[in-house]
């Protein structure tokens, strides 16, 4: 089995990807399959969030860049920033992991937080897409506090699936 152990800032080659979903990024320990089928390990140093283009290296020199898989999301979006900050700010005090762009900001399915959303006027689509959320909601290396009780077991069972036919077409 292949140990991942490091984090590299870059890279001149990389010998193979891995697809995780946003549960799976936030573990320094954890079994996983690469995409060409190989096992590997993360043995990684604990506090590190990875990202969609993160890049991992065993002690060996083996690299591998990590894919956000694409997993069940709702988007919600509106022009009117009140609006927009007003949805945020609710998410935000459920403490949800929460991924906030320019004029949208995405979130784990739930059909409530979708109703609670569109009742404010806000658009929300469920879709298929990756997930980075707000570093700050999970502590790390950014300083926040964690909240890791957000998390449920269904999160947990979609971690431990490995969904490797949502890593194609990856928005960044």
């Amino acid at each position: 089995m292949i140990k991942l152990t490091q984090i590299l800032p870059q890279a001149t080659h990389i010998d193979a990807k891995v697809c995780l979903t946003m549960v799976e990024r936030t573990k320094s320990r954890l079994r996983i399959v690469l995409e060409d089928g190989r096992g590997a390990g993360l043995m990684l140093p604990r506090g590190h969030i990875l990202h969609h283009g993160s890049l991992l290296a065993s002690d060996d020199g083996f690299v591998v860049e990590v894919i956000a898989a694409k997993e069940q999301v709702s988007t919600a979006r509106s022009d009117d920033a009140t609006l927009f900050a007003k949805g945020c700010y609710h998410l935000g005090n459920r403490h949800v992991p929460l991924q906030v762009e320019a004029g949208w900001c995405r979130y784990q399915h739930d059909h409530v937080l979708d109703e609670m959303l569109m009742g404010l006027g806000l658009e929300v689509k469920v879709e298929s897409a990756a997930f980075q959320p707000e570093p700050g909601a999970y502590g790390g290396t950014t300083g926040g506090h964690s909240h890791g009780e957000v998390y449920d077991s269904s999160l947990e069972k979609m971690a431990n699936s490995h969904h490797h036919e949502h890593c194609h077409s990856h928005e960044h």
